[in-house]
């Protein structure tokens, strides 16, 4: 993966010229003044880890020489997540905070004994799973020594249960890897986030992932059935039944901890048969208000597709809903927003609907679909948009790192609400950050889409480009914890899928009271007395 970047670097595409003219003519962007920094130029301090320690650690991993590095090159890569600003820092040459070293345990028992070792000498530890976090989740309070425990070599399909339709993963299990191990099987896990090329199932597990078919599948958190987390006091096994009501169900404290309790060793998770057919097409609604409505629909009284999305009428005219046709100049027929693209330049909104599954329930679905879609407002699209947004669907990143190189600024955020507060919440944040970044001499481009969907409620996840300013970490910093306070007053949550982190840390503990805090403050006093795991992500470092 691309150190000071997204994904494969030999994705990466560069903006047409007349893309980041449009840029500099409309949001003021600049080329940056400096270039990236170059990965072999870096110098880090020599690693803080004494010798003793190092020792213990290399025990603790079988005494395999290369399970404990320290090499400059693995200690950068370990070093921060794929935030915005975590990139602006890594562009920079910005390497403080790097960990001290990076170890590769190989399974759950070495966990324990990495545990047990790290307590002995008071070192902290940070689990690093596909190291896609965007919130702040590879960036703990430094209190010492940290040291990164990458789960990449805890890879295996541990066991597959076809008659349960369950499965049990290792947690460094990459998201496009189990997918080839259970179709092997004849079945998949249906989790599809943006982060899918690289992020990995203890990932998943730990941050309470939705992916991009949650209509169809579910939340990552509703398909995991059990979890195994290794503490440095010991093991925590959950999970024995598909439901119980034996007492408040444990797995609840693991999903979405971040790493702050322990470290998830291994998953089990519901699995369902590789559909048949996979269908997407394109709807068009006059406004978002009314495509939002259509959506509810679904959502409540069905039938549900598998893919339901819908941008507002500002995403459907850049095009972001179609990221696969972003590489087209401005000006042609064909470029988004243009009069011969799938949405046409008065399209309104345009929403994604995709049908995964039989061929029978797939039909069924689809023409119940399409009438309760046409009776709320909706004119079809055609195949196209939906089969267009499947293709792209995982570009998106690549688009940023090329923003970046422009020299705008680009990011996202999201939130979730009750159908009743989500057109209050989408007015309020669009509001809030076009008026904190106008302010600051750089007018943004704010746009927004439902990706998530639920009987009672949605997500809306915005994207931000604009100008980066005299200091880019700086001035995107105030805008988003000016959203942070407008999400929060307008009844949202925090976040729906990126966790906590650190980013959002503060205002969690706003949103979960001074009574959730001290409820999660015991527990990880009784899973990590020493508070050594993970210090400062999700909540306050003691």
């Amino acid at each position: 993966m691309l150190w000071n970047g997204w994904g494969d670097p030999a994705r990466a595409t560069p903006l047409p010229e007349a893309v980041t003219g449009l840029l500099r003519d409309l949001l003021g962007v600049t080329p940056p003044a400096t270039a990236p920094a170059v990965l072999a130029d870096l110098v880090l301090p020599e690693a803080p880890l004494p010798e003793a320690a190092h020792r213990t650690l290399l025990a603790a991993l079988g005494g395999r020489p290369d399970a404990v590095r320290t090499d400059t090159e693995s200690r950068i890569r370990h070093l921060r997540g794929k935030s915005t600003p975590d990139l602006l820092r890594m562009r920079a040459g910005d390497t403080s905070g790097a960990p001290a070293a990076v170890l590769l345990p190989e399974s759950h028992d070495e966990v324990l004994a990495v545990l047990r070792a790290a307590a002995g000498h008071g070192l902290a530890l940070l689990p690093f799973g596909g190291g896609t976090s965007v919130v702040g989740g590879l960036t703990p309070e430094r209190t010492g020594v940290l040291l990164a425990l990458d789960l990449r070599r805890m890879d295996r399909l541990l066991d597959l249960d076809p008659v349960s339709r369950t499965a049990t993963l290792e947690p460094g299990v990459r998201a496009p890897e189990a997918e080839a191990l259970l179709a092997a099987h004849g079945f998949t896990l249906g989790h599809f986030p943006q982060s899918y090329e690289w992020a990995t199932i203890g990932g998943f597990a730990a941050t309470r992932s939705s992916g991009q078919a949650s209509a169809g599948y579910g939340r990552f958190d509703e398909m995991v059935l059990g979890l195994t987390l290794a503490t440095p006091e010991g093991t925590l096994d959950t999970g024995r039944a598909p439901r119980s009501a034996a007492g408040p169900d444990l797995r609840h404290l693991i999903l979405g901890s971040e790493g702050a309790f322990g470290v998830i060793t291994s998953v089990t998770v519901r699995i369902r048969p590789v559909p048949e057919v996979r269908r997407y097409e394109g709807w068009r609604f006059a406004s978002f208000a009314e495509g939002s409505a259509a959506l509810r629909r679904l959502a409540q009284d069905g039938p549900r597709p598998t893919v339901l999305r819908l941008s507002d009428e500002t995403e459907t005219l850049i095009g972001l809903a179609q990221p696969d046709a972003l590489g087209s100049a401005p000006g042609r027929p064909d470029a988004p927003g243009g009069p011969d693209a799938p949405g046409g330049p008065d399209a309104g909104c345009l929403a994604v609907v995709g049908f995964e599954g039989t061929e029978e329930d797939t039909a069924r679905r689809r023409a119940g679909a399409a009438a309760v879609l046409a009776a709320s407002g909706g004119t079809r699209a055609g195949r196209e948009p939906g089969e267009s947004w499947a293709r792209g669907r995982y570009s998106a990143p690549y688009l940023r790192d090329a923003l970046l190189d422009t020299g705008a600024l680009a990011e996202t955020l999201e939130t979730a609400a009750y159908w009743s507060r989500l057109p209050g919440l989408h007015q309020a944040v669009r509001d809030t950050l076009t008026a904190t970044l106008t302010e600051a001499g750089t007018p943004p481009l704010v746009m927004c889409h439902i990706s998530h969907v639920y009987e009672n409620g949605a997500s809306l996840y915005f994207t931000v480009v604009s100008a980066q300013g005299a200091d880019p970490v700086a001035h995107w910093t105030r805008a988003k914890h000016a959203a942070n306070d407008a999400i929060l007053a307008a009844g949202g949550t925090i976040t729906h899928h990126h966790g906590v982190g650190t980013d959002h840390r503060d205002w969690y503990v706003r949103e979960a009271g001074g009574l959730g805090v001290a409820a999660l403050r015991a527990v990880k006093r009784t899973l990590d007395p020493a508070g050594l795991l993970a210090p400062g992500v999700l909540l306050p470092a003691d």
